[in-house]
């Protein structure tokens, strides 16, 4: 199931006595948090659409090397913010960066089931990270160990939501490190 809302942040700590709060980047520009206007807030970022606040005003945004410094309305003294820490930042689908084609939200490939050409159903996406050079695909096998795929247009051809698949062709090569 997509969530209509997307986890964005973790509230870390606060920042001095005027009532920012410090938050960790879950998406992989910081800079898009000086954009943010409202937002919602959860206590679980597995499931954004359980909310702790509905709806939060942003008052000011602030980057500070990889992180966030974030005042919202209500929150203005650090006693009070202090209330938010642990909580993550989340955002309705509407208000989040608009993907190309071809580019997806890694929480909505997580779960999907994991189909290769020859093999058929291989597992199912447990994560998806970037190593530097490409993005990997991590598929939870039963009984075996994981599978890491390079997310390359060549082994990994087709996202389908709608049959929550994830159409690959993994090279025997790769596939026999993995057996």
């Amino acid at each position: 199931m997509i969530n209509s809302y997307l986890t964005i942040g973790k509230i870390v700590g606060v920042h001095g006595i005027k009532g920012e709060v410090k938050v960790l980047p879950l998406t992989d520009d910081v800079r898009r948090f000086k954009k943010l206007e409202k937002c919602a807030l959860c206590k679980n970022p597995d499931n954004p659409d359980d909310q702790f606040v509905p709806e939060i005003k942003v008052l000011s945004v602030r980057i500070d090397n990889e992180t966030a410094l974030i005042k919202f309305e209500g929150y203005e003294d650090r006693t009070i913010a202090e209330r938010l820490r642990n909580l993550y930042i989340s955002v309705s689908r509407d208000d989040a960066v608009k993907t190309n084609k071809d580019e997806y939200f890694i929480v909505d490939l997580i779960g999907l089931k994991v189909v290769d050409d020859k093999r058929g159903e291989i597992g199912i996406i447990s994560d998806v990270y970037e190593n530097g050079a490409n993005f990997i695909v991590q598929v939870k096998r039963r009984g075996k160990k994981d599978l890491l795929i390079p997310f390359l247009k060549v082994i990994c051809y087709k996202v389908d939501f709608d049959n929550d698949s994830f159409m690959v062709n993994i090279p025997d090569d790769l596939y026999e490190i993995y057996d």
